[in-house]
């Protein structure tokens, strides 16, 4: 892609939506809301050396929400010419006249809205002038890479290279008007090991980043993906029972994205959440610390707005393991009587301070148990915290490694689970929203042999 790549001025897009907001007015809307957007990106993916696909892309797109009373509409196009424009404006307040009455509904409260003018450069925009043969040519060297780590590596599920940019602007009727562009852009490759008797082992590895630049090189994760495959031949089940569980750092994350569906305003007032009424208990070990900063540069979570308009701010979520706050929107704060935490979108970079140096120090504290790398299937109960999910990864004794793991099932529950932490190790890697390293489980059940 060309270093310059968006057909629209960014002023532009501030045209179209003024003009949405003032025929939101004309047609009787008491507040609006308008985002519009533009996107382009290529994407490529190798296999076995030869080209499997070439995508470009080119999006844009105008959202609208208007208020009448009490009563909410919402509409969106991908067309951003006038006419198209006027159609969608219309029918969001043509359904907003449709619709029920609800309290809680309605733009955020104007001394929430972050300074337009005072937006914080989060360097989140990094174009890759990547053309389509060099992009091919990048994907090619890390799928080789990978296939050459062992003469067991026999196939491939291909190398991807992906390169995206966005640009938006958000204006509402309160005055708030702003926007940012962001990047985005990715390298992976998946491959297969298998052994003597033919058994079959697949694993994968893929950085994403900002800024091009700051990638893990091509072959790197090519031979990182290649060693995690062939490190996984072999792999058997354990007996049934109870054991100590370290996560390694590349599933850890999600403990934490179980955590924030929980603590999040849309499950709480449905009350369809474990930790209703846990504000200001300890939830986690006290070991655990969980921080929101939205102002990491060139972080995936960073953003100095939500989606609302509303200012982010660094906070602390957890303390030494007691809860501080919720995740909440306008919205679902009004429906909880709270004020929002500007999470519309969701939760922004989370870290946890880690209490122990790199996952080793973990396995040797935890002795005997099992390294889980990889979770399959969705076996959480977010209303009860109840959790069973297929793992693979490592039996572990003496502290080390000793072979690969599969076909197994680990179960507890997540209160109980948050509780027993027993380290978390300083492995994480920038390309992760939530930044939680390995993480050390006192106790899980584990259904196996």
């Amino acid at each position: 892609m060309p270093a310059v790549e968006f057909a629209y001025p960014r002023d532009e897009l501030a045209r179209i939506a003024e003009a949405a907001l003032a025929q939101a007015r004309t047609l009787g809307a008491d507040a609006a809301e308008v985002s519009v957007s533009e996107g382009r990106g290529l994407s490529v993916t190798v296999r076995r050396g030869a080209l499997e696909t070439l995508e470009h892309h080119h999006d844009k797109g105008l959202s609208v929400t208007v208020y009448v009373g009490q009563r909410q509409g919402h509409a969106s196009s991908s067309d951003l010419n006038p006419e198209a424009i006027e159609r969608t404006v219309a029918a969001a307040v043509a359904i907003a006249r449709l619709t029920a009455e609800d309290d809680a509904a309605g733009l955020p409260e104007a001394q929430r809205l972050a300074d337009p003018q005072r937006v914080p450069d989060l360097s989140l925009f990094h174009p890759w002038a990547l053309e389509a043969e060099a992009a091919i040519e990048l994907a090619r060297a890390c799928e080789a890479a990978a296939l050459a780590v062992d003469a067991r590596i026999a196939n491939s599920e291909g190398a991807t290279v992906s390169t995206q940019a966005q640009q938006f602007v958000l204006a509402n009727s309160l005055g708030f008007l702003a926007g940012y562009p962001t990047t985005a852009h990715s390298l992976s490759c998946s491959v297969i090991a298998q052994d003597e008797e033919g058994d079959m082992e697949r694993d994968h590895w893929w950085d994403w980043r900002r800024d091009p630049l700051d990638l893990e090189p091509a072959e790197t994760i090519g031979r990182s993906a290649g060693r995690r495959a062939i490190s996984r031949l072999g792999a058997r089940r354990i007996p049934t029972g109870t054991y100590p569980v370290v996560f390694d750092h590349t599933v850890s994350g999600s403990l934490l994205s179980h955590f924030v569906h929980a603590a999040s305003g849309g499950a709480l007032y449905r009350k369809a959440s474990f930790l209703l009424g846990k504000l200001g208990e300890r939830i986690f070990s006290p070991l655990v610390t969980v921080l929101e900063d939205p102002f990491i540069p060139k972080a995936p979570g960073s953003a100095p707005f939500d989606d609302e308009g509303v200012a982010t701010a660094r906070r602390t979520v957890v303390a030494e393991g007691v809860l501080q706050g919720w995740f909440l929107s306008t919205y679902s704060g009004r429906k909880l009587g709270l004020p929002s935490t500007g999470n519309a979108g969701g939760a922004h970079n989370l870290l946890v301070p880690p209490t122990h140096d790199g996952r080793e120090a973990l396995l040797r504290e935890m002795g005997r148990g099992l390294l889980v790398t990889e979770l399959m299937g969705h076996g959480v109960n977010p209303v009860t915290g109840d959790y069973s999910r297929g793992a693979a990864g490592f039996w572990v004794e003496g502290g080390e490694i000793v072979h690969p793991v599969s076909e197994i099932t680990i179960a507890g529950n997540l209160l109980e689970m948050f509780a027993a932490i027993r380290g978390v190790a300083d492995d994480t890697r920038p390309c992760h929203r939530y930044r939680i390293g390995s993480t050390l489980i006192e106790a899980m059940q584990v259904a196996g042999d």
